[in-house]
């Protein structure tokens, strides 16, 4: 009962606020609420003026002259503590626990203490240990908590409280459900704000879950999938120091997704993390065309990891016999001295790291030969000219005006253990045995032979046995540039040849050496709408994560790739076998039930095995459809747009349309955004309108996208139906 009269009503509790969001006045109750709001705004007063005082002495320490001899270590520690001070000033206090003992502790953006560092905390930071009951505690398992209270502000002004017993005396179904459905009746923005005021107890045990292997967590629309992967990434950072020096990759759908999540972990304080999708990976490296379906599921798939790796093995040259020119002379290495040379090179390298190993194991070589030749000649010498070179020893011994002793070389034609490494310098320095090196073993070039490879028929057929003639022809016929399945390829082959002299990129922050180098190992990767991935995108995710801290969210349902996978085991099968951990999120709190119940046909024609998650709210708002001629098509959606745009008047709206429908419908609607089911995907705006859903169903793994298509929006779903 209390959560109806809460999702209809407003919140129970002292919740405090008016319609125009400030305190209520009238009553005893009114009296509470009003003396509730004075005494957290007295706290978020003395919270803030700290909060100023150690953002001055940061500020000071930073640009003080004593910077340069602060070791990097401790510099980007005390930035980040800057930084994450700084942005904290929206939402610095939003909760408070009232232990059973009379403790008080309030719950924050970031922590603080009263003075030093080892006073006690003014201000809990919401990743630390002691503030985790004000996510998980319930009247079930208060968990020594007496009460919890959501502080909503404004500014830097309390506009309302909700307190929640803990005592057994209220049950409700969501954590703050006061504060938490407050934030999801406001008008969406058009980019992700923070949600850590209204994490619920199933996503914070996954943001605070192991980061030990990877973790794959399902979750329909509106389960706060991208919430709980972006909060992880915070509290990973704040509770691991070592992903920290190493950065953090997040993983998006689409540029405009990431554009949409932009300033969530910024907010949060976080610089030490890489935003980028699978086809922005490579530095440098851009898609310059679209592909079919067909080919980019061929080249999505687990076998080309192989076909590539046998491929390389099949470049790297064979042993033999190798003569080589120093100072006017033939030396011959053996066959067997290669052989061995190679195969101690090979061993674990990459191509290019492998000839600079051998490169330099034949520089030894050489030098040996050189040496041996030239005591073969001083041993020649010695056997017809035993008597001169005694006579001139012994001149040399008695001539006075030689104050040096001859030693090494100068007596016995041997060279010293100084004279033979300088030697193998010269040899190693030495252009023609370079160039020598380079025609035997040649360096090679990432992007061009990839080209070759997917352009020469032979070799597929080879390589990649698996492939029909068909999809051979298929893969052999397409464009010169590079299409998004190329990327995972062209990503192999570069790591498998490895770099040629590896960059050692400059920068005062972690994230942006990490951007600029595309070998880097990131401490963690956080992926987000994961069930879009290929298997040859996986590997390239574990390429940069090879320690396997992986966090995956998605819905599988929501699945629009050309790749065939219908469950996370066979998504994740070829990267990480059966070694993974399934988490889910079961609850839905963005699309409302009246959208939700349109949901369970459309998984069914999908051929999902799921139900969908649950929506806890209602908007009160039908959903609406109809039905038009194609004819009409342009001046109805302009006027629907129109009017939804007035009714969410401070609000988003967006269109979601077939591919063939897009041009047309931007033609028509201007500013707003129109965009395909698959670029929607992660999206949420207050009111969604959705163009010929018969014809989005009809698209490849359609009915996949109309269930993408239909849970966009947080309030009203209208639907244009064209005839046919």
């Amino acid at each position: 009962m209390r959560r109806e009269s809460a999702l209809n009503n407003g919140p129970a509790g002292v919740s405090g606020v008016t319609p125009d969001g400030e305190p209520s006045t009238s009553t005893a109750e009114g009296v509470a609420r009003r003396s509730a709001v004075a005494e957290e705004q007295a706290f978020l007063d003395l919270a803030t003026a700290q909060r100023d005082r150690v953002v001055d002495h940061l500020q000071a320490e930073l640009s003080s002259d004593a910077l340069d001899a602060l070791e990097q270590a401790r510099q980007r520690m005390l930035r980040r503590q800057y930084e994450e001070l700084r942005r904290a000033q929206e939402g610095l206090v939003f909760g408070r626990l009232d232990d059973l003992d009379g403790t008080v502790r309030h719950v924050g953006r970031v922590g603080l203490r009263t003075d030093g560092e080892d006073s006690e905390p003014l201000l809990l930071d919401w990743r630390a240990p002691a503030a985790r009951p004000f996510y998980t505690a319930t009247a079930v398992d208060p968990q020594g908590q007496a009460r919890r209270r959501h502080i909503r502000t404004r500014d830097s002004v309390v506009v309302g409280v909700d307190d929640e017993p803990l005592d057994g005396t209220v049950t409700g179904e969501l954590v703050g459900e006061g504060a938490l459905l407050a934030a999801l009746d406001q008008r969406r923005t058009g980019h992700m704000s923070t949600a850590i005021s209204t994490l619920q107890r199933e996503q914070d045990d996954i943001i605070r879950a192991e980061a030990t292997g990877p973790l794959i967590v399902q979750g329909g629309p509106g389960t706060g999938k991208t919430v709980v992967a972006l909060h992880r990434v915070a509290y990973l950072l704040f509770a691991h120091q070592r992903m920290a020096d190493q950065a953090v990759l997040v993983l998006g759908p689409s540029p405009r997704f990431l554009q949409y999540i932009a300033q969530v972990l910024p907010a949060l304080g976080e610089t030490a993390v890489v935003s980028a999708t699978c086809d922005t990976l490579l530095p440098e490296i851009r898609v310059g065309r679209d592909e079919s379906r067909l080919v980019a599921e061929i080249k999505g798939r687990a076998l080309w990891q192989l076909a590539l790796e046998n491929y390389v093995t099949s470049l790297l040259p064979r042993p033999r016999e190798l003569t080589l020119r120093w100072e006017g002379e033939s030396y011959v290495i053996a066959a067997e001295s290669v052989t061995q040379a190679l195969a101690s090179a090979v061993e674990g390298r990459s191509y290019h790291r492998a000839r600079a190993a051998f490169a330099e194991q034949l520089h030894h070589l050489l030098a040996e030969a050189v040496v041996e030749h030239r005591e073969a000649l001083m041993d020649e010498m010695e056997e017809g000219f035993e008597d001169i070179l005694a006579r001139v020893d012994r001149d040399m011994q008695q001539d006075h005006h030689s104050s040096r002793k001859p030693a090494g070389s100068d007596i016995d034609g041997l060279l010293s253990e100084e004279e033979v490494e300088h030697l193998r310098d010269r040899i190693a320095e030495n252009a023609t045995i370079a160039r020598f090196v380079e025609a035997w073993w040649p360096t090679l070039d990432a992007e061009a032979l990839l080209g070759g490879f997917l352009t020469d028929r032979t070799l597929l057929t080879r390589f990649a046995p698996q492939l029909s003639p068909e999809q051979i022809t298929a893969v052999s016929a397409e464009p010169p540039q590079w299409a998004s399945s190329d990327i995972p390829l062209l990503d192999a082959l570069a790591d498998l040849l490895g770099e040629v002299d590896a960059p050692h990129p400059q920068g005062e922050f972690v994230a942006d050496r990490a951007r600029r180098q595309r070998g880097w190992v990131y401490g963690h990767v956080v992926i987000d709408e994961a069930q879009e991935l290929s298997e040859m995108q996986w590997h390239m995710v574990l390429r940069r994560c090879p320690s396997r801290s992986i966090t995956a969210v998605g819905d599988i349902d929501q699945a629009e790739a050309a790749h065939r996978h219908t469950s996370w085991a066979e998504a994740v099968r070829a990267a990480f076998g059966d070694r993974w951990t399934a988490a889910e999120l079961t609850i839905c709190y963005r699309t409302p039930r009246e959208v939700m119940d349109l949901t369970a046909p459309v998984l069914k024609k999908a051929g999902s095995h799921n139900a969908p998650p649950r929506a806890v709210r209602s908007s009160g708002i039908t959903p609406w459809e109809l039905t038009i001629t194609p004819a009409e098509l342009a001046g109805t959606a302009a006027q629907a747009v129109r009017q939804l745009r007035q009714r969410w008047s401070g609000g988003t709206v967006g269109v979601i349309a077939p591919a063939d429908r897009i041009t047309e419908l931007v033609a028509v609607l201007g500013d707003v955004p129109v965009l395909t089911a698959t670029q929607s995907k992660g999206l949420e705006w207050d009111a969604t309108l959705v163009v010929d859903p018969h014809r989005i169903a009809a698209e490849p793994r359609g009915w996949n996208g109309l269930y993408v298509a239909l849970t966009r929006c947080t309030q009203e779903l209208g639907q244009l139906i064209l005839t046919r």
